[in-house]
């Protein structure tokens, strides 16, 4: 029985640290990624030296599938809180918001704007960079404003330039300044 849990336990920590390091791969940083491997190996070796040297009983296998499928849905839940990388939103709306745009700028997005011709009329489209962890933020502003915006979002791979590295640490130190911490909420 003790062996079944510790299989429980490895496979709790093999998989979410499975999951990070891939993450990271693929976001481009290849230290993390390296460490985590690291440590994702030696994890994997104790787990199936247990596994493979007991009498590889049906709850012994089961505990391994079932700690590897529960280990997914906490490595996603980690990354989901940790929000690596940035996103671009490209909302299109019906019309020419100007206090929605200059509200977004005034927080710190950098914000370009295109006219269209939807089906119908036309359309404004804004194009948005911003953090993965500063998202929800920018969703809520877009909500209050546009409740009917049509928002598409994807992660880009490579940017260059710009004037938003700047704005985006100016809006940080400000959110830091103004809102106070919920020990609370905290991992």
């Amino acid at each position: 029985m003790k062996d079944i849990l510790f299989i429980l336990v490895l496979q709790l920590i093999y998989v979410p640290t499975f999951t990070l390091r891939t993450i990271m791969l693929v976001k481009g940083r290849s230290a993390a990624a390296s460490l985590l491997g690291f440590a994702e190996a030696l994890i994997y070796v104790f787990g199936l030296s247990i596994v493979f040297s007991g009498d590889q009983s049906f709850m012994t296998m089961f505990v391994y599938a079932l700690g590897f499928g529960v280990g997914i849905l906490i490595g996603t839940k980690i990354e989901h809180e940790l929000a690596i990388g940035y996103t671009t939103l490209q909302v299109i709306l019906t019309n020419n918001n100007e206090t929605l745009i200059e509200q977004l700028r005034s927080e710190g997005y950098g914000v370009t704007t295109f006219v269209g011709q939807g089906r119908d009329e036309a359309r404004y489209k804004l194009e948005i960079l911003t953090k993965r962890n500063q998202e929800e933020g920018l969703y809520e502003v877009i909500q209050d404003y546009e409740p009917n915006a049509f928002i598409i979002a994807y992660e880009p791979k490579t940017f260059k330039g710009g004037f938003w590295v700047k704005s985006m640490k100016k809006r940080k130190k400000k959110k830091k300044i103004q809102e106070p911490i919920n020990k609370d909420l905290m991992l």
